[in-house]
């Protein structure tokens, strides 16, 4: 449906030695796949939504899905997403009301010039069985699962893990067992740069308090500010760094004793840099 979207746009500036936030909105009519509320709007008059659509977006899944003779689990079911969009090109105007441009149907006046409130409505579909002359070839998948009859199920291995893998296209299990294992190395290491980031972001918090105090000198604050961002990037670092250590104890001794060394470099490096007291 064809609504209005807030865009929010902030920036920070100081104003008699204290920080300030400027917060500007913008509107403009968008297609959207959900419902807008415009109630949370900044400003709602003038930028009204309907309260509901016509027709909603759903997805419609066969009862029965085979890989030849193979029926597939819904585990492998929700795992056919690639979806393709339905050429609408040889079909009529269902009806007077409809307008049909492009892989689109109009419920609308102009569909050049489309209204708030006007709806649009396309359709995809995924997981070709058999060729076929308008949509194309059928589509070629991938998959790692326990054979059970003629359904394939997930596989629980020893350690107590399940095994239902689907990949689309033609591979080896080599490879998919490969493929499997790149995609979890990519998304460990987005957890673990979230992790640095979430302790950055609260280190940084925690610390703001000393840089409020200061708030009132402008040299000494940005000398205060450039050093409590050094510490909470420093203390975030050697945290991550622990705990991608304790993780790897008993499978990796070696690479997590050396990461806990290296977690250790901040402090011992500030330790040296200390001037020792002078005795009496």
């Amino acid at each position: 449906m064809y609504q209005w979207v807030e865009t929010e746009d902030s920036r920070e500036y100081t104003e008699d030695g204290q920080v300030k936030t400027e917060r500007r909105y913008s509107y403009n009519p968008e297609w959207r796949s959900e419902i807008v509320n415009s109630r949370n709007f900044d400003r709602e008059i003038g930028h009204k939504n309907p309260s509901a659509m016509a027709v909603e977006s759903f997805t419609a899944t066969a009862p029965f899905v085979q890989i030849g003779r193979f029926f597939l689990s819904a585990g492998l079911i929700d795992k056919v997403d690639n979806f393709k969009p339905l050429s609408l090109s040889k079909l009529e105007d269902p009806h007077v009301d409809i307008i049909r441009r492009g892989d689109y149907f109009y419920h609308s006046e102009n569909p050049k010039y489309p209204e708030v409130g006007d709806l649009r409505v396309s359709f995809s579909y995924a997981g070709l069985s058999s060729d076929d002359p308008d949509l194309g070839p059928a589509h070629v998948v991938t998959v790692i699962a326990r054979q059970r009859g003629d359904q394939l199920v997930p596989y629980s291995t020893k350690s107590g893990d399940t095994l239902l893998l689907l990949h689309h296209g033609d591979f080896s299990p080599e490879e998919v067992f490969l493929r499997e294992q790149k995609s979890n190395s990519m998304k460990t290491w987005g957890l673990r740069a979230a992790g640095w980031m979430a302790m950055f972001t609260g280190l940084s918090l925690m610390t703001r308090i000393l840089y409020t105090l200061v708030d009132w000198f402008p040299v000494f604050r940005d000398l205060v500010n450039i050093g409590l961002k050094a510490f909470a990037f420093c203390m975030a670092t050697s945290l991550t760094l622990l705990t991608i250590a304790a993780g790897w104890l008993f499978y990796r001794p070696l690479w997590a004793l050396f990461l806990g060394c290296l977690a250790l470099v901040p402090i011992i490096v500030a330790r040296t840099r200390v001037p020792a007291k002078k005795l009496e």
